[in-house]
């Protein structure tokens, strides 16, 4: 079902009171479901999936088909894929899960088309970071070919959820009983009905460039912005605005409901007049687009396979594996106690 993105720009952005309160809640799952996802496996496997927080490996993150760390779903039994796929569910909406198993399922397809090992729907990887539990710190992970989600929790709360990537090959099924699946399709659509409504001088800010090259951000740590670029909201109509919120929601509702609205109210407080949208390329695929605030960096790019290969990531400027919020608790609860390079966070 295609998106509307004829609403006011009051209801994209409201926030329920008392959000904040249920936030913890969240938090609490993703510990419930770690802790159960570890205690369902056995000595080894609990082994594999299990790291110390402060170990480089919790940075080691990227959206291609290569060796990694942490348990794959190819060595879960039944029972063990149901207690992963609820630590999952613990973190993403419907949407985003959705999305997510699609995302895997799509290297089936690969799989079938390229006969090669490297395409594997189970080389999909968990991987929790220190001790879940309600005091101190502690993350996971699931990472494998276009899909990396990273959360990390503090003292019971979720100070990160972020880098979050998403990629889709092919983009659109074009042969084959699968024909016409699509798991990315409103990330392509709803930024093609944003485009179409800027004209004139205003499409001429907007289009940064002919030709699409593809991501600027890549698996970099820490998250830089990018060029500044395009046009800011604060030069946009009503609907253009409207229409850039509902297109920054497709990302954000990935996440669970409280995560997304957190994710809202902290894009809203940096400010959203200075957020820009910038595109790249043709209106048909091959093409690029990105949107950019103060805080945060969504990147699309559907440039490879002739326009039918995509990739998409969410990266927060100051959140990206909690590298603040990390600093702030051990400055502020443990002042005396050797800092653990905060699991890697004065980049190598």
């Amino acid at each position: 079902m295609k998106r509307t993105i004829a609403i006011s720009l009051c209801a994209v952005l409201a926030i329920p009171i008392g959000w904040a309160a249920v936030a913890p809640d969240v938090a609490r799952d993703m510990m419930d479901g770690a802790r159960q996802f570890l205690a369902g496996l056995d000595a080894d496997n609990r082994q594999q999936a299990s790291f110390s927080f402060d170990d480089d490996e919790r940075l080691n993150w990227h959206f291609i088909p290569r060796t990694r760390e942490g348990l794959p779903y190819a060595e879960l039994t039944p029972a063990q894929r149901r207690l992963a796929d609820r630590l999952l569910g613990s973190a993403l909406s419907r949407d985003g899960l959705n999305k997510a198993q699609g995302v895997m399922y799509l290297d089936q397809i690969l799989f079938e088309a390229e006969g090669r090992d490297i395409r594997n729907s189970d080389g999909y990887y968990f991987s929790v970071f220190g001790e879940p539990s309600e005091q101190g710190a502690w993350g996971w992970r699931l990472e494998g070919h276009h899909l990396a989600l990273n959360f990390t929790i503090v003292d019971g709360e979720i100070v990160a959820s972020s880098p979050a990537f998403m990629g889709s090959n092919p983009a659109v099924v074009r042969e084959g009983p699968l024909t016409g699946l699509e798991v990315l399709a409103d990330e392509e659509s709803v930024g093609r009905e944003l485009l179409a409504l800027f004209e004139g001088e205003q499409r001429d800010q907007v289009i940064i460039a002919d030709r699409a090259t593809g991501m600027v951000s890549g698996n970099s740590f820490p998250a830089e912005p990018a060029e500044t670029a395009g046009l800011a909201m604060s030069e946009m109509s009503g609907a253009q605005r409207e229409a850039l919120m509902a297109l920054l929601r497709v990302y954000i509702d990935r996440m669970r409901p409280e995560l997304a609205r957190q994710e809202i109210q902290k894009i809203t407080d940096a400010g959203l007049d200075e957020i820009r949208f910038a595109w790249a390329g043709g209106v048909e695929p091959p093409h690029y687009y990105r949107i950019q605030g103060p805080t945060f960096l969504v990147e699309y790019d559907n440039t490879q396979g002739n326009g039918n290969h995509i990739h998409s990531v969410w990266r927060d400027f100051e959140s990206d594996f909690a590298t603040d919020a990390l600093a702030e608790h051990y400055a502020a609860d443990h002042p005396n106690a050797a800092t653990p390079r905060l699991a890697g966070l004065t980049p190598q």
